[in-house]
């Protein structure tokens, strides 16, 4: 059984800038973290993998940076990693990502099972995953609280607003998994030692068999159109009061006026 987990480095939550002009996130020189949601796919692989037999591959996209991620990824028990990097990958939305994230797993296949994070806290879009399984052909399932493998392939607990869902489905498939599916594992320092040392592979736009002009900035349909910081402003009417009922009786009125009671 290959299961591949997808990775992501992404800027601390307190360190996200924009480039005004380009409308793509500034990722050189920020202090970078493995993508919360990820840990937990990393870790709910390693544990299929012990329960399965399997072996797993971390996969990531990024500049040579995101490498940090793929050895925290090994440290946790991964068995192999890859990196997509390259200039022609900058600035790719999450359509242009997932094109080749979706290559990357051709490649590295045959997989019977792809991991993600349910969402990236960079993007909050929640779409690469789907996205990747999309254009695999592979059915696709999100939320997912708890997984166990049986005989006919998934069985998947699903979080739903109010409650869950028990869904099963055949594999290959793709998986996009919540935060309370596990607690991620902490690796040793003998295994973060050893990732250091680690050779890890970088495929660029070549090795994938993908059109340069559906990678990167020039392969994104979408745009950021414009970045801004929002203006707040207040029109504040100060009601007081002096012994009497003048300040309640027009705020009152006021609100009254405005339609609110």
């Amino acid at each position: 059984m290959h299961i591949i987990v997808l990775v992501k480095q992404v800027p601390a939550t307190d360190n996200v800038r924009m480039d005004e002009k380009t409308g793509t996130m500034i990722r050189a020189g920020s202090d970078s973290v493995v993508n919360p949601t990820d840990e937990n796919a990393v870790t709910e692989a390693v544990r299929l993998k012990k329960e399965a037999g399997a072996t797993v591959t971390a996969l990531s996209m990024g500049p040579e940076a995101a490498s940090r991620a793929l050895r925290e990824a090994y440290a946790m028990g991964v068995d192999r990693c890859v990196l997509l990097s390259g200039r022609a990958f900058a600035g790719s939305d999450t359509i242009a990502t997932a094109r080749a994230l979706a290559a990357a797993v051709r490649k590295a296949g045959p997989v019977d099972l792809v991991l993600a994070g349910e969402r990236a806290t960079d993007g909050e879009t929640g779409q690469t995953g789907p996205m990747v399984g999309a254009l695999l052909g592979l059915p696709v399932i999100t939320y997912a609280q708890k997984l166990v493998l049986g005989e006919g392939g998934l069985e998947v607990e699903r979080l739903v607003e109010g409650g869950f869902e028990r869904m099963a489905c055949p594999l290959p498939a793709l998986v996009t998994v919540v935060k309370g599916i596990n607690h991620p594992v902490v690796p040793s320092l003998h295994l973060k030692l050893r990732a250091k040392k680690l050779d890890i592979p970088q495929w660029g736009a070549a090795d994938l068999e993908v059109p340069a002009g559906e990678l990167g900035l020039n392969g994104s349909p979408t745009r950021v159109a414009r970045i801004f910081s929002p203006k707040l402003s207040r029109n504040t009417v100060w009601y007081r009061e002096n012994g009497g009922h003048d300040g309640l009786t027009a705020l009152a009125d006021w609100l009254t006026g405005e339609g609110l009671i």
